[in-house]
């Protein structure tokens, strides 16, 4: 398949121990129910696991995502706010990019962002 022998032949990708996240973004969505995030990761060779966690300022998990084995460099998921009656308030979404234990990460971002008081979000 040309794609793979495309990868595989690719300079720029990068061994295990070099992938690192190179960029998280948070924007709630008008609703203040929903919250786009993407994420870009080090083109790699071997691929990455991630953990996504969307905590509220007390620290409570309030969304979250796992991606097994990525197959791309930039990704993007929509995480749903639960448990939340009024969303408005702070937030940080954490992703964790791991190969082999999910406890030990090999690298880490952490974004805040806030989710305002509106009509829309009672």
């Amino acid at each position: 398949m040309d794609l793979n022998l495309h990868l595989l032949n690719n300079p720029n990708l990068r061994p295990r121990d070099e992938v690192r996240i190179d960029r998280v973004e948070a924007v709630p969505f008008p609703d203040g129910r929903r919250v786009h995030v993407e994420v870009e990761v080090t083109p790699f060779r071997e691929r990455p696991n991630l953990e996504i966690t969307m905590r509220n300022e007390q620290g409570r998990n309030v969304g979250e995502a796992s991606v097994i084995a990525t197959m791309t460099f930039k990704m993007e998921f929509n995480l749903h706010l639960r448990g939340i009656t009024d969303p408005a308030g702070h937030y940080a979404v954490e992703v964790a990019l791991y190969y082999d234990d999910p406890h030990a990460p090999q690298d880490q971002r952490r974004v805040e962002f806030t989710i305002p008081s509106s009509p829309e979000n009672a």
